[in-house]
């Protein structure tokens, strides 16, 4: 911690020198891709291509936020006062990242940390810490010392983190209880924070969608990263009439989707991250099961070494099973039906959760009309937690607190400095 605060005073007084940092920085990780997209693999489990494309969004964040400067305005509200809004940077910043996206997750982060003129602690999830600690050693040699520090350890780490005094702004992501402790370690010193929790993201088909033409993007939306995304769609809500389509051309998806070792050539699911995770999954997927749920693929662990689980569509499935209520994070996707719209939008609200959700059909703007009634941050039409890095993304209720992306995430980093003076004439 002292590295960074020292860091601090050079690296926010030179915004010139930061942006040439940040830029080479992007381009040292472009080129460190073929060390750094195996291990993440072999770390995470994901398939090898979507490391690389991890990879890829970790260096477009880097310039993203390296072509943003912090804006200043005057305000002229008509007395004989010239009132500037300035813009100064926080301070050291605690980075605190899960294991089912390390480093692009890091990258949404550092970023705009770094850009808004602050030094970076990054603490990555013990499951997932030598490729960020790779990424580190990539970004230590263009960056100056000091600026980004990665420590990695198991509890009480992040909480050691979370709560020292030197920190000026905590930015996590991860679980709704991981998260409260962050947040009730930071509160003493009464520093920022920025929490990214969990979704239970829902996706409401209308009666007009056409369901093969829709279907492999609604199961990508589903079982990217073997379903461990936290804005992934978590439930669908079909039309009666069209329910059994709907699960059938899913299942299909699911029984011929390649699950496998990422760096297999032809996988197209990895495994689970952790056995925890895992018993999870396995958990609440039997708990559906033993209630009356139908699992017209899958419904249980692969037979093979490792945390393999089988791509999982369940109907039939009890509307307050946890496997509906609660966040599995992993490859299993409960279908239910609806008789009438309204049902289905009140279905897709009653939750704790409010990251993300979608709706889709064939009228886009009934659909969009659908998607504005989503208790949630974010809404998608016939798509699907696809994100640009000039939007804003937050969850409502227990989702989250604070905005990350875009110009939103930037300024998140950053502290008004007013200064008021006379007008020119004035004294």
């Amino acid at each position: 911690m002292g590295r960074a605060r020292e860091a601090w005073a050079g690296w926010r007084a030179d915004p010139a020198a930061r942006t040439a940092a940040l830029l080479a920085s992007a381009d040292a990780v472009e080129a460190a891709g073929g060390e750094l997209a195996p291990l993440l693999t072999r770390e995470q489990g994901k398939p090898l291509a979507e490391s690389y494309a991890e990879i890829a969004r970790t260096a477009a964040r880097l310039r993203h936020f390296a072509a943003m400067a912090p804006e200043s305005r005057t305000i002229a509200d008509g007395r004989p006062v010239r009132s500037e809004i300035r813009w100064r940077s926080l301070g050291p910043v605690a980075a605190i990242v899960p294991w089912n996206f390390p480093l692009q997750l890091a990258s949404a982060k550092f970023a705009p940390a770094l850009a808004a003129g602050n030094t970076v602690v990054l603490k990555p999830s013990p499951f997932t810490p030598l490729a960020t600690r790779l990424l580190g050693s990539v970004l230590s040699a263009v960056l100056p010392e000091g600026v980004l520090t990665v420590v990695t350890g198991r509890e009480p780490l992040g909480g050691l983190l979370a709560s020292h005094p030197g920190i000026r702004h905590v930015t996590f992501t991860g679980s709704v209880p991981t998260g409260r402790a962050v947040a009730a370690g930071a509160a003493p010193g009464l520093a920022r924070v920025t929490l990214e929790l969990g979704g239970n993201d829902a996706a409401v088909l209308l009666d007009d969608v056409e369901v093969e033409a829709v279907a492999d993007r609604l199961f990508r939306a589903a079982f990217r990263n073997c379903g461990q995304v936290c804005m992934a769609v978590k439930r669908v809500y079909a039309p009666a009439r069209l329910h059994a389509r709907v699960v059938e051309a899913l299942a299909e998806r699911a029984k011929t989707v390649v699950v496998g070792p990422g760096l297999d050539p032809g996988t197209e699911l990895g495994p689970v991250n952790n056995a925890a995770q895992l018993a999870r999954v396995e958990r609440y997927t039997a708990r559906a099961l033993e209630e009356g749920a139908r699992a017209v693929a899958g419904g249980h662990r692969l037979d093979r070494p490792g945390y393999f689980y089988a791509p999982t569509i369940l109907t039939d499935v009890p509307p307050d099973s946890p496997v509906v209520t609660e966040e599995q994070f992993g490859p299993v996707l409960p279908v239910l039906p609806y008789g009438h719209l309204d049902e289905a939008v009140e279905a897709a609200n009653a939750t704790r959760y409010g990251l993300g959700g979608s709706v889709w059909g064939t009228d886009l703007d009934r659909a969009e009309e659908v998607a504005g009634r989503l208790e949630c941050g974010t809404a998608w039409i016939n798509h699907h937690a696809e994100l640009s890095l000039d939007q804003p993304f937050a969850g409502i209720k227990e989702s989250g607190v604070g905005v990350a992306g875009g110009p939103w995430g930037f300024y998140g980093n950053l502290r008004p400095f007013v200064v008021h003076r006379p007008a020119e004439g004035g004294r």
